[in-house]
């Protein structure tokens, strides 16, 4: 499972003009199930989310986990971030989820964040969406929990 995570004073989703999701401080995090993803993957990943410490403490360090800060999560679903991009001019999707596996676990991950304390919004997955975000810093990280299992071969 692969994140990219941005420490936002403000995000939101809209599809179709209408918002469906929306958070004020926190983190907006893009979100991609790899092929091998599990719900060990998504559990983990929901660990990581919520204890990653990227918010500001007295001393102006990076010491404090979303939880700490007060902030909320808001995640969207982005296949694109499992794009194997090595080589040519075309990202392949080999190494991204089948959609209901995909759809899955993102839910999965939505359901285990919440579950650790702060407050989640989601975009919508398999939609086109509009994402809207003022990121804080600029404090932009990618995290990624590999799946378990053998890898296919990329391409």
């Amino acid at each position: 499972m692969v994140t990219l995570l941005q420490r936002v004073s403000t995000a939101s989703v809209r599809v179709g003009g209408e918002v469906v999701g929306e958070i004020g401080q926190g983190l907006l995090v893009l979100v991609a199930v790899e092929r091998g993803d599990g719900p060990a993957e998504a559990r983990r990943m929901a660990e990581r989310l919520v204890s990653y410490r990227v918010f500001e403490d007295g001393d102006g360090r990076m010491n404090r986990d979303v939880r700490q800060a007060g902030g909320a999560l808001l995640l969207v679903p982005q296949f694109t971030l499992a794009a194997d991009t090595d080589r040519g001019n075309r990202p392949s999707f080999s190494g991204a989820a089948e959609p209901a596996v995909g759809r899955a676990l993102f839910d999965l991950l939505a359901g285990e964040v919440a579950g650790r304390g702060p407050r989640v919004a989601t975009g919508r997955f398999g939609a086109s969406m509009a994402v809207s975000l003022v990121n804080e810093g600029p404090v932009t990280f990618r995290l990624r929990v590999p799946p378990a299992g053998p890898q296919p071969p990329a391409g």
